[in-house]
């Protein structure tokens, strides 16, 4: 955490003037500083000053300067402030809710000794510690104080810990003591938990430890049973002071402790489970810090110094923006403040548990907070400030959310859901469901109080999609459990959780009462419906009805209007509720009636007075029908009789009104003389019970009070004189007999013969009773008795009476037995039979009449199918062998099985109608081996074939037909069979028959026929593959002829020919059709071709509009430049892309010049910008005057380019000065040279390149030397010719390397005068060191062409005399070397007269050099190198002594 410095909340003075203390209230919106003047300041929540005012002493006597305030807090509501004086008082100053109220001393504890530090940790209670060492609490509700433990040593500071349920105090003896109002499940010990080195001034108690300094500079950290963890050591800090106060956060996370111009912060990092040292904040001139106080969101803290200065700073660890709605601070690891950006409300999100908050979320339209800690997850509604915090294990992040419950965040995750009840800190529930969605999970939270429910939290969820489970939240079990036959898509609780209203996917409202556990069907057809809010009113549509239940107890009772649109809402606001209703553009609303609204709301408050008297101004109806019976029930149950007699009164129901009164004036008069409000009387308890028929109940409490009399007069009065007797015999009652023989005389008076003749059957006389059956007309009950009684059954009067009235009454039966019992068989028997008792009446005769037994079976078979009891007639049939009445009544009971049976027994001819009759069951039932058995006994096998190819078992059927038939009439039948099938629109039954019988060329045809082209392309498929494609082709065709072009598509694609899908949607101007068609099946730019022509067909913009959608508006305007579709190029560029008009004008013009249009051409050329464009067309066509126009006109730059043009063609013409006129006046003319120079004409080139290009001479000679290097001997004229030119030019030295290049072993004589005319150039023009290197070039080579004289004639022109001697020499001209030596180098003469000279110089006839081995035959030129040779030899000692030196001079006469 650091601290970043805010504002000054109040400025310090020059001198002392100490902040004794100072504290933020716990909404955090209030914060008061003391001064030293003893006045406090107020603050609001941004530090700006609003109230002020003076505490007062003990006693006024001794001044306002007669104490310090040494303590402050204020209360947990925020609304008072205690101050702890050392004038030995403890005032508790009433400040108000707002700014500017009246301040009051509301309280006022004097102590016997100064106050020394002050804490509020709680409500009602102020802890505080004196200078004599006590620690105290004040109650501010009795207005007392007592002492919570004493010590010896002055209490120098005093903290608690973070939830408020502990404190500690510091001595200055160094103890520091601990005490708990609740240690919370801690365990931790209280009393003297340490002794520190010095007083604990600062003193701070977090989340896990303890932290204590003071002046001894350090800073020490112990356990929560007083072991010291850690030290931090400021001692050998010379810059350090004493530590003289501390605060803690408060989320426990960080504890800062002030000193002089310092403020130390120590953070508890959980994961090394220590304290670490944050960066202090200093700052300069601050003085010693006297008092901090920490607000109580964490986001901020003040120091008071003593110089009385107020500092604030901003506590923060990170600060972030959420969704540009909300600031969210983290102030500590387990403390976030989330404040809403443009209302300015925050909410503090804090970890109970210390654990760091990850991550924190608003979700829920940025209403509800959820954060993750390791162990806990969090959550908030920040509308109601309501946190909750609950233990949940890491899911990865992988729950989901739902907020449609204002009280409840419902949490799913892994199939289980997870309810979390706002502002509880303990799971509200949690079960497994599949099902998520919040219209199929119903909450109610308290959501409308109820009389004696003080927690009423109830849940109906899904089990699976047919099953509704409901629990009680409150008590953690199952409530119910609604099982339905169908789909369950919607669910909702009524506000108090005692009905359930749910609705099926057919679209039925169901209610469900779970008291009760009864399930009604409300409506058939529900579109919408939901619950009044604040009420139990439903209102639900039913197609074009708005269906309400005013009453939900009645369901049958509902009020219905007619709509005309859909209900969208359902609204109450300010008493009025209304249906929203959506009818088209129109929003309707329609207005409940609120009193009917109110009157279920009365009764849920359990408001009868009021629910009465609204029920009375309403004219009756059904739906206030409902209500007064819905109330009587409720006030009978609640004893409010008068209100009970009133609403039987409404409702008609005059005999309960009257008993209700009597029963009101009976408890009017308890009250009067018992108390209370008469309802607990005995009379009245029974006369209720009476009410609710529940007589036992009545007579119990009768008996109980010994009010026999009572219970026998309510017996009576009733007419119940069972009960009446039963009464008065168990109490013994001296009027039983009388009363039994009232009893007796007014059933007779009354004509209610049984039940007297029952009275005295139990008395005994049975003859009177036998009379009194008799006589009610009831013979059956009187023949019980005489069959019971022996002595009875031999009166023969009796019986004959009895059997008598039995025969009239025709209770044969029972006569029978009569008769049975007075030994009378035949007439027994006769009864019998007559009232079919045919089972008495058989065993009596098997007794009797044997004979008769096989008649009386068959009567009774007959008799039991006329009472359609056939299954039991087959036995008796057989009994009486009667085989055609056992079949049919088998055949009519459905017991196939019996009757096949009794079948196999009879003969062919009369068992066969009733096999084909069975075999049709069975053949229905799907059982077809039994049919085919069936149908084969009764002789028919073609109903057979018919089952199997009805049932499409083609194989079986042309099985059978096979065995029973040849192939022609199988073929035949089949086909027969099929075109009757084909006839009765049974296509497929028709094609298996034809396939059956290898025909499905018909079957084809008969698909074909019919236009079922799907069925005949499956077919053709199957049987011939290879005309497939082609069958798709015609079914498209044809489609397409018939408009049905989806089919048509289907066809043409299966034939893999897209392009005549999208021709037919291009045809019939379905574009979008023809461009899907073509970018699913088409090439990679079909699709953009198609939208090309479709914004084509479209034109103007349209088109523009439709190619710039698809993002193919550029491609289409090249496109169609580039297909010559100009004017449509033209239309889309003109409304779209003007800048692409000028390209456009440029192809077009392209395109009138490929035409041959070249004047529309040039037009366009000149739209296009492009006149140099237009130029060179009429030059590319040698229009040169058109050229010339253009160019002057639009582009003077291309002038040139039209006079190079004609030079071009000039050229071309061999018009050398025309085409050199033109590019000079184009002032181009290194294209004349370049021209010149194709041509060959190397001299006009360089006459060009002089007079026009000095500065390219030099080059274009290289180049010219080159070209007739290149050439060779073949090209000695062109050779001679170049020298020629370059001499003429001036350019002596190329001369005289054109001329030195000439080569023409045929031609030596031309070879001669190039050369000398090389050298003479040389000699002329050039220098004497490139003469030198010329001659000695040409000199050579004159030579070897024996040309001596000449070659030594050039030497001597440059005086080189030695190589004019040596050429002379090689010419063997001995005069002329001679003369030379002598007249130009006299000392070379004695060497040419020397033996070797001689030697060298004779002929060889006279001077033979064979055999010589010092002096063989040489040229001059060798001998002088031998002479050279045989010299250097001489030199180095060698014998040769002859020829030594020839030339006669020294080894340097030549340097």
């Amino acid at each position: 955490m650091q601290l970043r410095h805010v504002r000054t909340l109040l400025a310090p003075q020059d001198g002392t003037a100490r902040v004794t203390c100072m504290a933020w209230s716990a909404s955090s919106s209030r914060f008061a500083v003391c001064t030293a003047e003893r006045v406090v300041l107020l603050y609001d929540e941004q530090g700006e000053r609003r109230d002020k005012f003076s505490t007062k002493p003990a006693d006024a006597k001794y001044g306002r300067k007669s104490y310090v305030v040494k303590g402050m807090a204020f209360s947990p509501d925020s609304t008072k402030l205690a101050i702890g004086q050392t004038d030995n008082i403890v005032y508790v100053y009433r400040i108000g809710e707002e700014w500017g109220d009246k301040k009051v001393i509301c309280n006022k504890f004097i102590q016997t000794s100064a106050v020394t530090c002050l804490l509020w940790p709680a409500e009602n209670v102020i802890v505080f510690g004196l200078a004599e060492g006590k620690v105290r609490l004040a109650n501010t509700k009795n207005n007392k104080s007592s002492t919570i433990y004493g010590t010896d040593s002055y209490v120098v500071s005093l903290t608690s810990n973070v939830s408020g349920k502990g404190i500690l105090s510091g001595h200055a003896d160094g103890t520091i003591v601990r005490f708990f109002f609740d240690d919370e499940g801690s365990g931790e010990s209280q009393g003297k938990l340490m002794v520190h080195p010095c007083p604990p001034y600062a003193l701070a108690w977090a989340s896990n430890s303890i932290v204590a300094a003071g002046c001894d500079k350090k800073i020490v950290a112990y356990g929560k049973e007083g072991n010291v963890i850690q030290t931090f050591d400021y001692s050998r800090d010379l810059s350090e002071k004493e530590f003289t106060t501390a605060a803690t956060s408060p989320g426990g996370q960080s504890i800062v402790i002030g000193s002089y111009d310092r403020l130390r912060v120590l953070n508890w990092s959980p994961r090394r489970s220590a304290w670490e040292e944050g960066k202090p904040k200093e700052i300069a001139h601050l003085y010693t810090i006297t008092a901090l106080a920490w607000k109580r969101d964490g986001s901020r803290i003040c120091a008071g110094t003593l110089c009385g200065g107020v500092e604030q700073f901003d506590c923060c660890l990170r600060r972030s923006i959420y969704k540009n709605k909300f600031e969210i601070t983290y102030v500590g690891p387990s403390q976030v403040i989330v404040k809403n950006l443009s209302t300015g409300t925050r909410v503090v999100l804090k970890s109970q548990y210390g654990y760091e908050i990850d991550e924190v979320k608003i979700l829920g339209k940025d209403r509800y907070l959820v954060a993750h800690t390791s162990d806990t997850l969090l959550l908030g509604d920040i509308s109601s400030n309501k946190l909750s915090e609950v233990a949940w294990q890491g899911s990865g992040g992988n729950e989901k959310f739902f907020f449609d419950n204002e009280n409840v965040c419902m949490i799913f995750n892994a199939g289980e859901l997870t309810l979390v009840e706002y502002g509880s800190n303990d799971m509200l529930g949690s079960v497994r469901t599949e099902f998520v969605n919040p219209h199929l999970v119903s909450v109610r939270i308290n959501e409308r109080r109820q009389r004696g429910v003080e927690e009423n939290k109830r849940l109906a969820y899904l089990i699976d999609i047919k099953t509704i489970a409901t629990v009680d939240l409150v008590g953690g079990y199952s409530t119910g459990m609604i099982s339905h036959d169908s789909k369950i898509d919607w669910l909702e609780l009524n506000e108090t959780g005692h009905k359930l209203l749910f609705r099926d996917k057919k679209m039925r409202l169901q209610l469900y009462d779970i008291e009760s556990s009864t399930k009604t069907t409300i409506l058939n057809y529900c579109s919408y419906v939901q619950w009044v809010p604040g009420s139990d009113v439903v209102v639900a549509q039913n197609r074009n009805s708005l269906c309400i239940w005013y009453n939900i107890d009645a369901p049958e009772r509902v009020t219905m209007f007619p709509l005309k649109g859909d209900i969208v809402d359902l609204e109450r606001n300010d008493g009025k509720t209304e249906v929203i209703v959506s009818e088209g553009v129109n929003t309707v609303s329609y207005t409940l009636d609120e009193g009917l609204i109110e009157f279920g709301t009365a009764v849920d408050d359990g408001d009868y007075h009021r629910a009465t008297a609204f029920l009375e101004t309403l004219e009756m109806s059904t739906e206030t029908e409902a209500m007064w019976k819905t109330l009587s029930r409720l006030a009978l149950e609640a004893r409010q009789l008068h209100i009970a007699e009133r609403c039987f009164a409404a409702l008609g129901n005059m005999a309960k009104a009257r008993f209700l009164h009597e029963t009101n004036a009976i408890a009017d008069q308890a009250a009067q003389e018992h108390g209370g409000d008469g309802t607990d009387h005995y009379l009245v308890r029974a006369r209720l019970a009476m009410l609710d028929k529940n007589y036992k109940l009545a007579e119990m409490i009768f008996l109980e009070q010994n009010a026999t009399e009572e219970a026998m007069d309510m017996y009576q009065e009733l007419h119940m004189w069972d009960e009446c007797i039963v009464v008065a015999k168990a109490k013994g009652h001296p009027m039983l007999e009388k009363l039994r023989r009232g009893y007796y005389q007014w059933l007779l008076d009354t004509q209610q013969e049984e039940k007297a003749g029952e009275v005295q059957e139990g008395q005994g006389d049975y003859l009177a009773a036998i009379s009194l059956y008799l006589r009610a007309g009831l013979p059956a009950k009187a023949a019980r008795l005489a069959m019971s009684r022996d002595e009875l059954l031999t009166n023969e009067d009796v019986i004959d009476r009895i059997s008598t009235a039995l025969i009239r009454g025709e209770l044969y039966e029972q006569a029978g037995d009569l008769f049975e019992k007075v030994r009378n068989p035949r007439k027994a028997l006769e009864c019998y039979g007559k009232g079919s008792a045919f089972l008495k009446a058989v065993e009596l005769a098997r007794l009797a009449f044997p004979a008769e037994v096989v008649k009386l079976e068959e009567a009774w078979g007959d008799h039991l199918v006329q009472q359609k009891q056939l299954d039991a007639a087959i036995n008796h049939y057989i009994e009486a062998r009667c085989s055609v009445k056992a079949i049919e009544a088998a055949l009519g009971a459905r017991q196939w099985k019996k009757a096949i049976y009794i079948l196999d027994l009879q003969d062919k001819q009369t068992a066969a109608k009733y096999y084909l009759k069975i075999a049709q069951h069975y053949a229905a039932l799907q059982e077809y081996q039994v049919a085919e058995e069936l149908y084969i006994k009764g002789g028919q096998t073609k109903d057979a074939i018919d089952m199997y190819t009805q049932a499409g078992l083609w194989e079986q059927a042309h099985k059978l037909a096979i065995k029973c038939m040849s192939q022609e009439d199988v073929t035949v039948l089949y086909i027969t069979q099929a075109q009757e099938m084909e006839k009765q629109g049974k296509y497929k039954e028709a094609e298996r028959l034809y396939i059956t019988v290898n025909e499905p060329d018909l079957a084809i045809t008969m698909y074909k026929k019919c236009k079922m082209y799907d069925e005949m392309v499956c077919l053709v498929a199957k049987y011939h593959k290879d005309l497939l494609g082609d069958t798709h082709l015609h079914l498209g065709k044809e489609l397409e002829a018939e408009g049905r072009l989806q089919e048509a598509e289907y066809h043409y694609l299966e034939a893999k020919d897209w392009k005549a899908t999208v021709n037919m949607y291009r045809v019939n101007d379905m574009w979008e059709e023809a461009y899907r068609v073509a970018k699913a099946h088409g090439g990679a730019n079909s699709h953009k071709h198609v939208a090309y022509l479709w914004a084509k067909s479209l034109g103007g913009e349209a088109a523009v509009k439709l190619l710039s959608k698809f993002g193919l508006l550029e491609m289409a305007i090249d496109h169609a430049t580039d297909s010559g579709v100009f004017e449509f190029a033209f239309e889309l560029a003109r409304l779209s892309m003007k800048q692409k008009m000028p390209d456009i004008h440029l192809k077009y013009a392209m395109f009138l010049e490929d035409e041959g249009k070249f004047e529309e051409a040039e037009g366009e050329f000149i739209k296009a910008g492009k006149p140099k464009e237009a130029v060179l067309m009429f030059v590319h066509n040698q229009d040169w005057d058109a050229a010339q126009r253009v160019a002057e006109a639009h582009d003077p730059d291309s002038v040139a380019d039209v006079l190079v043009g004609q030079a071009q063609f000039a050229f071309e013409q061999r018009e050398f000065q025309k085409a050199e006129a033109f590019l000079l006046r184009a002032q181009r003319p290194e294209l004349a040279i370049k021209y010149y120079k194709e041509a060959g004409m190397w001299s006009e080139a360089l006459r060009i390149c002089k007079e026009y290009m000095p500065s390219r001479l030099g080059e274009l000679q290289e180049e010219c030397g080159r070209e007739a290097g290149k050439k060779g001997s073949g090209g000695t004229e062109g050779l001679l010719e170049q020298a020629r030119e370059w001499e003429q030019a001036g350019e002596y030295a190329r001369a005289v390397d054109c001329y030195l290049k000439v080569r023409d072993p045929s031609n030596s004589g031309l070879v001669e005068k190039c050369l000398l005319k090389a050298a003479e150039l040389a000699v002329k023009f050039l220098g004497q060191s490139q003469s030198v290197e010329v001659t000695r070039t040409v000199a050579p080579q004159l030579v070897a062409m024996k040309k001596y004289s000449v070659a030594a004639e050039l030497y001597l022109n440059l005086d080189l005399i030695r190589e004019a001697i040596d050429a002379f020499i090689e010419g063997e001209e001995w005069s002329k070397a001679k003369h030379v030596a002598k007249e130009l180098d006299p000392r070379a003469t004695s060497a040419l007269s020397s033996p070797f000279y001689l030697c060298a110089s004779s002929p060889p006839a006279r001077h033979s050099t064979a055999g010589s081995p010092l002096v063989p035959r040489l040229n001059p030129a060798s001998a002088l190198m031998q002479g050279t040779r045989i010299l250097s030899t001489h030199r180095q000692g060698s014998d040769v002594k002859t020829c030594a030196d020839p030339w006669g001079l020294s080894h340097g006469a030549f340097a």
